[in-house]
């Protein structure tokens, strides 16, 4: 284990940012604000600090991407629950969105990368902000091996070869390879790619979105009130049906948190990350309810997607609509997409063990602290590539990729209901008071609160062994894929903080939970 670098005390009061003409408007004044405020929280700045708030969205936005997203869920969530399971999409976001009320208040106070791992420790001690570090870190490198293997289809469609399980594993690799190269050239290279991928979602979400609504419906609103029969693979219940396509729906929400990854790397983070955030998170989930509905009007034929019959309704109705000219163009920009979201997601991972690391508590925090001359935190991209690579092993099964999928989603919530819960205990204790640019008082309690009934109920719901979301004859262990998933992160994470104790070495570095006086 690695010594921890040496650090100042934390505090919890924001710094002023230097006075004079021009305040604000200084740009060597707002890097040293900036530089003062991660040295009161204990760090030194190693990363490019070069993204404003518009740089901050991007990164938000592709991660969450409404590609990915609609890709993700429009034919599992019309197959459990037919075009009905739109009305999970605004559901799903307004829950999101009391979470982000809640890391709003945090992120606005320590501004760090590697959030959930950050603030655990300072609401509730090192050793729960550590395990909630760790299931967050597994869960987002694990969500980039969904990405690229899900990516892998897009490349064989653009050259109209045939798919082997073999292929498309060896063609995820090259995906995460390609990601670690670009985010290794720094945050300015990266940012450039980003935004590539944001004009290929304008095009691809947005504009298509809005033609196929406009102009190519082919059924009317009622639709959204009919199951098709979906109900018959929950036993004839529509409401468990629902409760399956809410679960489902959860996956196209849940990237945000990629916004505080690059904390570090943004100018007047505690202001510009809340507000990056939310622009996120709502500009997604506009795009993304858009695009389903219209996507469910433009397609042909509902009822074989709900039959299985049609497993890629997005592009049917997108072919249908326009003809078949649009194939490829259509396939080049939804690939685009899912690449810029791997490329935002691989590097919010790499920052998230960079914050780890640089404390020692992580496995081979030497190497993977390692920052290079481009200001890229090159050891946790290189970890994060190893980790998700290698579970991409489980693509040669069908199932075994299938399992990981279903616990990448349970295994986001799970780190969105802990700082819930650890932010509102540190409330009711007193321990903690928001000390930040954003401080909602006692709205922010009730929100705190709901946030922490929403996140419980989602990760229980995501959770339930159903075997209406796996595969005919599937075996069990898919079934439960998501609750094996989780008791083995939370296991192994706990055997490591009982065998290496690095919450220990937190206390010993004076790294107590903070919201006022230093505790131990």
């Amino acid at each position: 284990m690695n010594s921890a670098p040496d650090r100042t005390p934390v505090t919890d009061e924001t710094p002023p940012v230097p006075a004079g003409p021009g305040a604000g408007a200084d740009a060597a004044a707002d890097a040293d604000a900036d530089a003062a405020r991660l040295k009161d929280l204990g760090y030194r700045q190693e990363l490019r600090r070069s993204l404003g708030v518009v740089g901050n969205i991007s990164m938000g936005f592709a991660v969450v991407s409404p590609v990915v997203a609609l890709y993700a869920v429009s034919m599992v969530g019309t197959t459990v629950a037919g075009p009905l399971w739109v009305w999970a999409l605004p559901l799903v976001l307004a829950g999101q969105c009391l979470v982000v009320n809640v890391y709003s208040e945090l992120t606005s106070q320590w501004p760090l990368a590697g959030g959930p791992y950050q603030w655990g420790r300072r609401l509730l001690g090192p050793a729960f902000g550590w395990l909630g570090g760790w299931v967050w870190q597994f869960a987002v490198m694990f969500g980039n091996t969904t990405v690229a293997y899900l990516a892998a289809p897009w490349v064989y469609a653009l050259f109209g070869a045939t798919p082997t399980p073999g292929g498309l594993v060896a063609v995820a690799v090259g995906i995460l390879l390609l990601c670690m190269l670009v985010n290794a050239y720094g945050i300015t290279m990266l940012r450039w790619f980003v935004s590539l991928g944001i004009a290929a979602e304008a095009v691809a979400s947005v504009l298509v979105g809005l033609a196929l609504l406009l102009f190519f419906r082919e059924h009317g609103f009622p639709l959204f009130t009919a199951t098709l029969g979906a109900e018959a693979l929950s036993g004839g219940s529509v409401a468990a049906g629902f409760l399956a396509a809410v679960a489902v729906a959860g996956w196209a929400f849940i990237g945000f948190d990629a916004c505080v990854s690059t904390a570090e790397e943004t100018k007047d983070a505690g202001r510009q990350v809340p507000r990056a955030m939310w622009w996120a998170l709502l500009s997604v989930g506009v795009v993304v309810i858009l695009n389903a509905i219209a996507v469910a009007m433009a397609h042909p034929d509902p009822a074989s997607v709900v039959a299985g019959e049609d497993i890629d309704p997005v592009t049917t109705a997108v072919v249908h609509s326009f003809g078949s000219w649009s194939d490829k163009p259509f396939v080049v920009v939804v690939l685009i997409g899912f690449l810029a979201c791997a490329m935002a997601s691989q590097g919010g991972a790499a920052r998230g063990l960079y914050s780890l690391a640089r404390d020692g508590v992580f496995p081979f925090s030497r190497q993977v602290r390692k920052v290079n001359g481009r200001k890229a935190p090159i050891g946790g991209l290189v970890a994060s590539t190893l980790i998700s690579g290698s579970a991409l092993a489980l693509g040669l099964n069908a199932t075994a990729i299938g399992s990981l999928i279903t616990f990448g989603t349970a295994a986001t919530y799970l780190p969105f209901f802990l700082v819930s819960l650890a932010a509102l205990i540190a409330r009711v204790r007193g321990s903690w008071v928001p000390a930040g640019h954003i401080r909602l008082g006692r709205k922010g309690t009730v929100l705190n609160v709901l946030a922490v009934l929403w996140t419980g109920f989602q990760v229980v719901n995501v959770c339930w062994p159903r075997a209406v979301l796996a595969p005919p004859g599937a075996p069990w262990y898919q079934v439960w894929a998501a609750v094996l998933g989780i008791a083995v992160v939370l296991g192994s994470g706990l055997v490591y903080l009982l065998v290496k104790r690095p919450h220990h070495l937190l206390r010993r570095a004076g790294a107590g939970p903070a919201a006022g006086p230093e505790q131990e």
